[in-house]
């Protein structure tokens, strides 16, 4: 059913969007290697008639379309880089780069970044708000969305509002996942390593194992959220890699142990990193065993803007009764795009995207993701309705 006084979205172009996002996951690039892709991007753009800037961040591209003075700037961005994956599906379009996959939908994003473009060169008449395309690179914890506002995407002209979507898998097609304040996680990655004193697995006594040390850490890091933060509030901390020694009978003298933790809130953030060194420091002691700890920021939290939430709840997203509207959904996944809604009022989505293949539907980051291609169309639609509702607000 077709909500009242939305435009409908050409076939061609949605058929246009679907074929370059195909194409795009058969050549995949990693972060802040983007160039195949940026190099398509910045041609694509320059055909419809955008003014078009690139290399920015060694590859992000930014297309602008021209409006009124008087009217609101809108900056909409579109993550490009892949992952180190082998893709294991079987499909036409199937990976061509071995070890490399779009397994997050960003090859998605940018097609419906370019489609979307298509539709506002069609139906924009330079009578509008300015628009401006943001495709960025290395969102998958590279720092992209940081490097791109430090080298002044949010300049010339400042947005004033941002809007952003991501294809989501861990739902159907036509859900909408739309949410004010905190709504994906902040992040950090932790690296420690246990040194200890090496020796014979037949005489513990003179060596100094990190293992044993590295295995209460572990546990005592599981710890953590369940007795530091209050059960009303959110936290994660995960162990996701853990190295150490060769042999079945000789004791290392270091492990070396890699995680993150998440978070929506900077007091959380606090707690959790402050008891991450408490624990590591004081159990590795006990242990006769020296530690080194690194923490890296990679996200904070996103964010949303209230108002902007409200204002497509009460006014875009009325014009799509067929859709479901899950106004209380949080992800602990984190995203870059929140170093823009820092800075710029808007709001970030997820569009359902969840493809079953057999009876199971694989998630971001598997070997097998795939989407249901029907969300590209979604997504084009609904940021072009957004845009008009901001415009005319």
């Amino acid at each position: 059913m077709m909500g009242i006084n939305r435009v409908k979205i050409d076939s061609n172009i949605i058929d246009y969007a679907i074929h370059k996002r195909r194409d795009f996951h058969k050549f995949p690039e990693i972060g802040f290697k983007e160039f195949r892709t940026s190099n398509i991007i910045k041609n694509e753009l320059l055909d419809m008639g955008f003014e078009v800037q690139s290399g920015i961040a060694e590859t992000g591209v930014i297309g602008i379309w021209p409006g009124e003075k008087n009217k609101p700037v809108i900056m909409l961005r579109f993550d490009m880089d892949a992952l180190p994956i082998a893709e294991e599906n079987e499909i036409e379009y199937k990976s061509t780069i071995k070890g490399l996959m779009h397994a997050c939908g960003h090859d998605a994003h940018i097609s419906i970044g370019l489609g979307l473009a298509k539709v506002i060169s069609t139906h924009t008449k330079n009578n509008g708000a300015t628009i401006k395309f943001v495709f960025q690179p290395a969102e998958e914890g590279l720092g992209g969305a940081e490097r791109m506002v430090a080298e002044g995407v949010l300049n010339n002209p400042k947005p004033d509002y941002c809007l952003g979507v991501h294809v989501w898998n861990e739902k159907p097609i036509n859900w909408v996942g739309i949410k004010s304040g905190p709504f994906m996680a902040g992040a950090i990655t932790f690296k420690l390593e246990i040194i200890g004193k090496g020796g014979h697995g037949a005489i513990p006594n003179e060596a100094k194992d990190p293992i044993v040390a590295s295995a209460i850490i572990i546990q005592a890091l599981q710890s953590i959220v369940s007795r530091n933060i209050s059960p009303l509030e959110s936290g994660v901390v995960s162990v996701c890699s853990i190295h150490g020694g060769s042999a079945f009978n000789v004791i290392p003298q270091n492990v070396e142990i890699f995680g993150t933790a998440r978070y929506f809130k900077p007091e959380i953030q606090k707690i959790i990193l402050a008891r991450i060194e408490s624990i590591v420091n004081s159990i590795a002691s006990s242990f006769n065993c020296d530690a080194k700890l690194e923490i890296n920021e990679i996200t904070p939290a996103v964010i949303n803007n209230n108002d902007v939430i409200e204002f497509i709840l009460n006014n875009t997203a009325k014009k799509y009764p067929e859709m479901e509207f899950e106004t209380q959904y949080q992800s602990m996944g984190s995203e870059d795009y929140s170093f823009y809604l820092n800075e710029i009022p808007g709001c970030f989505i997820f569009m359902g995207a969840g493809l079953v293949s057999g009876e199971k539907r694989y998630g971001h980051h598997h070997p097998r993701f795939n989407i249901d291609e029907r969300v590209i169309g979604n997504s084009i639609s609904f940021l072009y309705e957004a845009l008009t509702d901001l415009t005319e607000n």
